[in-house]
């Protein structure tokens, strides 16, 4: 097989008009040869949805109370053959995968997934529709490893640009929400953020045990990113998916970690780390009219703020959210002190909100935009809406 960053991935030049958000007409294509371009234009490249769902699963896998030794099989001996049939039911596809002693993590066509014994970590973006691989995973995994019992489910994701485009199961949070509910009975979901601006959705189960093992994760989202530094994320400008990532910064953001990365054709760019038990995960589509990137982790730290900046400075989006989610025996603790001392330099935060949930999990949730960015001035608009032409049905949702 050609090395994987001469090989595909996302066709973001996708024109997403697709009636229906058919996932086909996202899907990567396979280049086996390409021809270095002196330069590149934006223009080319068409509309596509940066923003992932997130779908965490941990299962109750038998083990050995005293020891922790699982009894039988764990989700890291399921065969790729059989996720890959469960990514059937998301359309993506497997493009490589870096394992080490505790973890095995996989590059798609759309995002990422990561297996460890008892976690199952999917991450998809375009439109994919992630929420329809839950039944096949739960069947998948009481075949193999004998387990019939979901100890949490994390689902999340921020508000989509143009979710008129996803298929009808992702269109609506609150399509998402009746979906999960049909199968988990006590599903609790959660919207922060505002709801006429940028928002994150959240649903998890309502669970009054808490987890002992330090558990937390780090998700930044960021939009409008810088157009010069997004340059280096196109085959007209990197030779490789390794170029990209030394000549970014990204390689140096977390020390030591084994990378996995992808260079798509014609633009975009994915990534996975992993040290020892610890994830991080990078992903971005560059072309100015639809730029994001995001960034996830579940690096234990006392404080995010450190880590936060690093991954700004190399983005410098226009705006950016970013939630922090933990629980008590996280090193963060609570995580609104992890990030209390959170200040961007270039950039003024509009919004914080802070949760605490039965499971003793604790959430932050911040929204900054750039110090150049236009504040919006108070009073009245200049011509008020006539109730007679009705409403008109928001976007975004």
């Amino acid at each position: 097989m050609a090395e994987k960053d001469q090989l595909s991935s996302r066709n973001a030049a996708t024109d997403a008009t697709v009636a229906g958000g058919d996932p086909a007409a996202q899907r990567p294509k396979l280049v086996l040869h390409r021809v270095r371009q002196a330069s590149f234009c934006w223009d080319s490249v068409g509309f596509f949805e940066g923003a992932e769902k997130l779908l965490e699963v941990w299962f109750e896998l038998p083990c050995d109370q005293e020891t922790g030794k699982l009894h039988g099989a764990s989700l890291r001996s399921i065969s790729r053959e059989d996720w890959e049939t469960v990514l059937d039911e998301v359309s993506c596809k497997i493009i490589s995968v870096k394992s080490n002693d505790v973890m095995d993590a996989y590059v798609l066509s759309e995002s990422s997934m990561f297996i460890s014994d008892d976690r199952f970590i999917l991450k998809t973006c375009g439109v994919t529709t992630l929420l329809a691989a839950v039944p096949s995973l739960i069947t998948l995994v009481e075949r193999v490893c004998h387990c019939t019992n979901v100890r949490d489910i994390f689902y999340s994701r921020k508000n989509f640009e143009r979710p008129d485009l996803q298929n009808q199961l992702h269109r609506k949070f609150d399509h998402e929400v009746e979906y999960l509910d049909k199968i988990f009975w006590n599903g609790a979901a959660y919207c922060l953020g505002r709801m006429n601006g940028d928002r994150w959705y959240l649903y998890m189960l309502d669970q009054p045990i808490p987890r002992a093992e330090a558990d937390q994760t780090l998700e930044i989202y960021m939009d409008g990113l810088d157009e010069t530094a997004m340059t280096i994320f196109t085959m007209a400008n990197s030779s490789t998916a390794e170029e990209a990532t030394k000549a970014s910064g990204i390689a140096d953001l977390i020390p030591g970690a084994i990378i996995d990365d992808a260079l798509f054709d014609p633009v975009g760019y994915s990534m996975n780390g992993l040290l020892g038990d610890c994830y991080f995960t990078i992903h971005i589509t560059p072309q100015p009219n639809c730029s994001y990137a995001s960034f996830e982790t579940n690096l234990p730290q006392s404080s995010y703020s450190e880590l936060v900046n690093r991954v700004i400075a190399i983005f410098k989006p226009k705006k950016f959210s970013f939630s922090l989610f933990a629980n008590q025996s996280s090193p963060c603790g609570v995580s609104l002190h992890a990030v209390e001392e959170s200040h961007v330099s270039g950039y003024r935060r509009l919004d914080k909100q802070y949760c605490e949930f039965p499971n003793a999990y604790n959430l932050t949730f911040c929204h900054y935009v750039r110090l150049d960015s236009p504040r919006r001035q108070s009073g009245l608009k200049a011509s008020l809406p006539s109730l007679a032409n009705g409403f008109s049905s928001t976007t975004g949702s």
